[in-house]
């Protein structure tokens, strides 16, 4: 058992970033310190997507946050645009930033989309759920998705101290085999993990509160506070608290 004292100290020390949390919108993380431990990823999705962007007539960006990463690509761009949003928080956020690019923000949930079929040039997809045959049906031939996803090992280091931690199965053979068996044909495929450290505990329980299908019931200031003091104390290093972040990347075209 963790003493009072120590429970109270950190009570107050993540209160600020639960709180912070509570008003969380869009898909930025401007306050959080978090410094990589090791080479970062061999890819950049923001300057494919954006070369992709280039000759495609129209594009669909799946589960747009609160459209700030896509309002940034379109900057020049001719074509008809058109996003996703499932989350009523994001969704008057994404419509009014994505209002003076001419992209129209439709709320939708991802496994089904509401488009014809063979009507899109391109899909872009960051950190967002899919159903890869329901991408290869909205997209024309030789169209392209292009997707950045959360591999099985991010945050591995937390399943000791949180047993219920969702483990979402290897979604990067699912995506990949599920594109192929679809008729598209894979252009890349890799994957890429690697430590970074995070500043503080409060910039863990923030993160763990903005990303709820991560510890269900995620509850940092009652019955989840002896597990984070724990896995502090175990993870702690001078660099701050080493966690594993783990990304895949995958790009396939319609034939």
């Amino acid at each position: 058992m963790i003493a009072s004292a120590g429970r109270r100290e950190a009570i107050e020390s993540i209160r600020p970033y639960v709180q912070r949390a509570k008003s969380f919108s869009g898909w930025s993380f401007p306050a959080l310190v978090v410094r990589p431990l090791e080479p970062p990823v061999p890819w950049s999705y923001e300057e494919r997507a954006k070369e992709l962007l280039h000759t495609a007539s129209v594009v669909l960006d799946m589960g747009t946050g609160g459209g700030e990463l896509f309002a940034d690509m379109l900057q020049g761009y001719r074509g008809r645009a058109v996003a996703t949003e499932s989350w009523v928080t994001n969704v008057p956020v994404a419509a009014r930033r994505l209002a003076s690019t001419g992209a129209v923000l439709v709320r939708s949930h991802s496994l089904r989309l509401p488009f014809r079929d063979d009507s899109l040039a391109l899909v872009l997809n960051r950190h967002e759920e899919l159903d890869p045959a329901e991408v290869a049906r909205v997209l024309a031939a030789h169209g392209r998705i292009l997707t950045q996803q959360v591999g099985r090992r991010n945050w591995e280091e937390l399943n000791v101290y949180f047993p219920r931690k969702q483990d979402f199965g290897p979604l990067f053979e699912r995506y990949r085999s599920g594109f192929q068996t679809a008729g598209l044909s894979i252009v890349r495929a890799d994957r890429h993990a690697a430590r970074v450290a995070y500043g503080s505990l409060g910039d863990v329980v923030y993160m763990l509160c903005v990303a709820p299908w991560e510890i269900s019931d995620f509850s940092p200031l009652h019955h989840d506070l002896e597990a984070l003091i724990e896995m502090e104390r175990d993870l702690r290093t001078d660099d701050g608290i080493v966690l594993t972040e783990d990304r895949f990347l995958i790009e396939a075209q319609k034939r």
